[in-house]
């Protein structure tokens, strides 16, 4: 029998979004920009949720919490893109790659899970108004939002542990600007398959049953808002819904068509553009699309600002 001669790989390079030297510095003013905005903008929400007593409820809980994963998300995947574009080449650490791949796939599927119970508070609210406190009392609130951490994390470590398994030694280039698991499984030689049946079997069974949930509780709200005869009554229904129905909607199209599209069609650059879309540019949004649209966000905002400012010209006044 033929020995091979492997040196595992102990680092790996990312090649990042562009090769191109002209584009990297615009491109890291650009990525930096967003990336503060959206840390900014988490957190921000996060800050005023906690701080304003009237946003005390189970809805705004749920946004908290997408908030928090929506900046960890950010987080884990940003900074390192980050430094693609300020230097020749971008390593990362074997154990790094590992922690970032787990934590991204951890905050993905968390994701996906809060959005499916925030669809369920959304039903609740609209379907059922007078029994809304009662059904998603805090203990409920908490296990829809444990569930989804839990189950993530879990999943993530398993997946995490299988891709690192495998052996990586005929290349440590990887093409793309963060560690994934599609660019990671195009370098090793070992066998895949059974890996690759892990991942379809998870991804589709965490995929569906979310999305069906959303579809599901939004066929009954939509039911529900058209057989109200107060014009203000579906106004306030659409609000309040509208906003997750939206971040629902290009977050799920986004994966879509990046998961489920024919492999013939595929290509890497593809890839990276529908990677830079939900790894960046979906959690800038979704603060925008919660708070802009909200009036009580909006309200408590304002009065964040107003009692920072008051206190400001009291320190002021002081001195």
């Amino acid at each position: 029998m033929i020995q091979i001669n492997c040196t595992e790989v102990t680092e790996f390079v990312l090649v990042g979004l562009t090769d191109r030297q002209e584009l990297k510095r615009p491109l890291f003013v650009l990525f930096l920009s967003v990336y503060l905005f959206t840390a900014a903008g988490n957190l921000g929400l996060i800050l005023v949720i906690r701080t304003d007593s009237r946003l005390h409820t189970p809805m705004y809980f749920f946004l908290s919490n997408l908030a928090f994963v929506d900046f960890c998300y950010s987080s884990v995947v940003t900074p390192k893109m980050l430094g693609n574009f300020l230097y020749k080449q971008n390593v990362i650490a074997f154990n790094g790659c590992a922690a970032q791949l787990g934590c991204f796939l951890a905050f993905m599927t968390a994701e996906c899970l809060l959005l499916a119970s925030m669809a369920y508070d959304r039903y609740v609210a609209v379907c059922n108004p007078l029994l809304y406190m009662v059904v998603m009392s805090p203990g409920i609130c908490v296990q829809l939002v444990a569930v989804p951490y839990g189950y993530s994390f879990l999943v993530a470590l398993f997946h995490t542990i299988l891709t690192f398994h495998l052996s990586y030694c005929h290349s440590d280039i990887i093409n793309h600007f963060y560690c994934d698991d599609l660019p990671l499984l195009r370098l090793t030689r070992s066998d895949t398959h059974s890996k690759q049946l892990w991942t379809f079997a998870c991804a589709g069974l965490m995929f569906i049953s979310s999305l069906l949930v959303v579809f599901v509780s939004y066929v009954y709200i939509a039911s529900a808002v058209l057989q109200m005869r107060s014009a203000a009554g579906r106004r306030k229904a659409f609000s309040t819904s509208g906003s997750h129905m939206l971040a629902v909607t290009i977050f799920y199209g986004t994966l879509i068509f990046m998961y489920l599209q024919p492999s013939s069609n595929r290509s890497l650059d593809t890839d990276k553009m529908a990677s830079v879309f939900y790894t960046v540019i979906i959690p800038m949004l979704n603060p925008l699309l919660y708070s802009l649209r909200n009036k009580e966000v909006k309200a408590a905002l304002k009065k964040v600002i107003m009692n920072r400012n008051q206190a400001f010209m009291f320190m002021k006044l002081r001195k």
